[in-house]
């Protein structure tokens, strides 16, 4: 396993989405197309299966210095109604020439920190949106919490809109990781969050942990899993720290590589968790993502209806999810979008009526083709090339980059397919690399991407 890390550690996307955001094509793209294709996807599907609804809550108190999202750290709380009076009228101009009500089958609050806003206000957000739009009979709801101020209310208030699941940021209990990471919270604070969940009517509790982080040890990562199983959260993302130093607006800057486990060390980290967490009654979901029996997210997997877009896994999809704040993104489908980064740039653009959009793609035939193939890759390990609609002109080049990773036994060929083995699932994103045109036509010369082990 050692050798094979040392091969396969290389740059490489987590293919949330295809093309990956350095690649879409800014000169290809425009807001009148962008409208003209999210319009076009939304009356197609909107009666049918309705859409998905993503909000970007920036806001936080402290900078936890392993984020890489789109945050503004403030403890001022004024912030936070002018902030939710421009999402909803960016929801409100998105309705203005969709030409019928949206159907919500999806919300999930993201940030940033969602409970940085108070009840009232998130409650106000709730209440707005659906001044715009219907609620779907089997609409799915849920928000990241942040273990150390989320309360009971938070909760409460909600659970009384319909929200079922919600996911806790614990990342490390280690002391020594806690300080380098700035996020300082006992595992008291996740033990409360977690049974006040479940006290309140949450189907689904989740919990993200981290592993490779800076300073961070084999028996911290297996100590965190240990006091995780305790509290018996029914999904746990168990994934890699991304280390972008480069990326504007994050911490990372105050520790390099030097601190960080090597590539061999994380690798064991993840075996070891991996393994704890099989023993405990989880199952491995997609990529870096586990469950219990119980939980949808298993259930969607089984019946191979799991889906992967810029929110993760998820246990359904639809085929247009729109994004709302600042850095959102959208995804029609056919087209991609992603709103100003800034917050005042977002304000000024949403008082002249604009559409806060800055950059965006419109996907081709060929990129269509090449994102079915990633999906399946991704939520299924397995793809196929059986029908036309799956078959690009390329795929015997791909084929042959892949003859070596067969060779290492991470995956095998079946009739006009293939499929990840179980030693191949933690190389998934390498498996993936070849079908990426758009970046092996245009390798990049600079850092765009973390490390895939």
């Amino acid at each position: 396993m050692t050798t094979l890390v040392r091969k396969y550690n290389v740059p490489g996307p987590r293919y949330t989405s295809y093309p990956t955001v350095p690649y879409w094509d800014q000169e290809a793209f425009s807001l009148k197309d962008w409208k003209a294709t999210f319009k076009a996807s939304f009356l197609e599907s909107n009666k049918r299966e309705g859409i998905s609804l993503y909000i970007h809550l920036p806001f936080c108190e402290s900078m936890c210095t392993f984020c890489g999202c789109t945050k503004r750290i403030t403890k001022n709380h004024s912030v936070e109604t002018p902030y939710i009076d421009a999402v909803l009228k960016e929801l409100a101009l998105y309705r203005s020439f969709v030409g019928e009500r949206p159907v919500i089958q999806q919300v999930h609050l993201g940030g940033g920190t969602p409970t940085f806003f108070s009840e009232q206000n998130l409650a106000r957000l709730i209440n707005g949106i659906f001044k715009h739009a219907d609620k779907a009979p089997q609409c799915e709801m849920s928000f990241e919490g942040h273990p150390n101020n989320t309360t009971l209310e938070h909760l409460e208030t909600l659970a009384s809109f319909g929200f079922k699941r919600v996911c806790y940021g614990v990342q490390d209990y280690n002391e020594t990781v806690q300080k380098a990471i700035n996020r300082i919270q006992p595992f008291e604070h996740v033990q409360r969050a977690t049974d006040q969940a479940r006290q309140a009517g949450y189907t689904s509790v989740g919990h993200d942990i981290i592993f490779g982080l800076p300073f961070q040890k084999l028996e911290h990562v297996k100590n965190t899993i240990e006091k995780t199983i305790q509290l018996f959260p029914d999904r746990i993302a168990f994934y890699s720290y991304a280390h972008v130093p480069w990326i504007k607006g994050n911490g990372q800057r105050g520790y390099d590589e030097a601190n960080l486990p090597t590539a061999e060390e994380k690798r064991e980290q993840y075996e070891v968790g991996k393994q704890l967490l099989a023993e405990a009654g989880y199952v491995e979901i997609g990529m870096d993502h586990f469950a219990l029996p119980t939980d949808a997210l298993y259930h969607a997997q089984q019946e191979e209806r799991i889906h992967r877009n810029f929110m993760g896994y998820n246990a359904s999809k639809t085929q247009v999810m729109l994004g709302l704040g600042v850095s959102a993104i959208s995804d029609s489908w056919y087209s991609f979008a992603q709103n100003v980064k800034g917050i005042n740039e977002y304000y000024h653009l949403l008082e002249n009526d604009i559409l806060p959009v800055f950059r965006g793609h419109i996907l081709t035939e060929e990129d269509l083709k090449i994102r079915k193939h990633i999906l399946n890759l991704m939520c299924h390990f397995k793809t196929s090339w059986e029908t036309p609609a799956l078959y690009f002109d390329e795929l015997p080049e791909v084929l042959i980059k892949l003859k070596e990773l067969e060779a290492d036994g991470l995956l095998v060929f079946t009739h006009k397919g293939l499929s990840v083995t179980e030693k191949g699932k933690p190389f998934v994103r390498n498996v993936c690399l070849p079908f990426d045109l758009r970046l092996q036509r245009n390798k990049p010369e600079t850092k765009l991407f973390s490390m895939t082990i």
